[in-house]
């Protein structure tokens, strides 16, 4: 079980700035399972408009912060993970539970089900304080960049 900070991320992870949506990964089980941390802030762009006097985020971007979760998952098995990049090709059983605001911090917690050379299927739940505020099955191809 391993923990990788935001420089290995980003040598991972094609996204930057403003979307890039993973600070830092807590546990890490090659093929298993990975679980990472998202600090909500109130400076983050989508907060202007989303919505003025009540931000919320965004749910899409709630999906979008585990399915990159899920794209270390699976970038780190590889030899030469900066050569490949994750797409996402579908979302099945999503749910939003409860609204996710500024000063929340996000954990996710996602798990390989099923890995056949270059497509997956990942499962992963987002929580803040211990409880579920959405879930989510994710299929991926991992491919060239």
């Amino acid at each position: 079980m391993a923990q990788l900070d935001i420089e290995t991320i980003l040598e991972y992870m094609p996204h930057r700035y403003p979307f890039l949506l993973v600070d830092r990964i807590l546990e890490f089980t090659p093929g298993e399972r990975i679980v990472a941390l998202k600090n909500v802030t109130f400076n983050e762009p989508y907060f202007v408009g989303h919505f003025p006097g009540h931000p919320i985020m965004p749910g899409v971007l709630i999906v979008e912060a585990m399915a990159q979760a899920g794209g270390l998952l699976l970038l780190n098995e590889l030899e030469e993970p900066q050569t490949k990049v994750v797409y996402f090709m579908s979302m099945d059983d999503v749910k939003f539970r409860k609204p996710v605001v500024p000063g929340d911090q996000l954990i996710f917690e996602v798990e390989m089900v099923k890995k056949r050379s270059s497509t997956c299927k990942v499962r992963g739940v987002g929580l803040v304080d211990g409880k579920k505020v959405a879930e989510a099955t994710m299929t991926a191809r991992i491919v060239d960049r």
